[in-house]
C-alpha cells in the first residue's frame, strides 16, 4: 500500500499525466481538432477526385465535339436549343 502511494504521488508521474490530459483535451491541437482536420482533408481529397473525373469527362466531350460534326450538332441542339429551318423544337422541362 505504501509503495502504491509512493508511485501515485511521484512528481514525474503526476506531471506526465497532467501533460497528457492537457494535450488530449485543452490544447489547440487536441484530439478532437485533429480528428476534424482529418475529416476535412478527406472531404477535400474526395472533392479533388470528383473534379478530376469531371475534367476528364469534359476533355473527352471536347475532343468528340471538335472532331465529329454530328456530335457538335447534337451538343448545339441539346444545350443551345438550335434547330434547322424546317424543324420545330419542343422543350420538355423536368422538375
Amino acid at each position: 500500500m505504501k509503495k502504491l502511494l509512493r508511485v501515485i504521488t511521484n512528481k514525474y508521474l503526476i506531471t506526465a499525466v497532467a501533460f497528457a490530459v492537457w494535450m488530449l483535451f485543452f490544447d489547440t491541437n487536441d484530439y478532437k481538432s485533429q480528428r476534424q482536420r482529418k475529416q476535412d482533408l478527406q472531404a477535400a481529397n474526395d472533392g479533388i477526385a470528383y473534379l478530376n473525373g469531371q475534367i476528364a469527362q469534359m476533355e473527352k466531350d471536347h475532343r468528340e465535339i471538335t472532331s465529329d460534326p454530328a456530335k457538335l450538332e447534337q451538343y448545339a441542339r441539346e444545350h443551345y436549343r438550335m434547330k434547322r429551318d424546317n424543324e420545330d423544337v419542343y422543350v420538355v422541362e423536368r422538375k
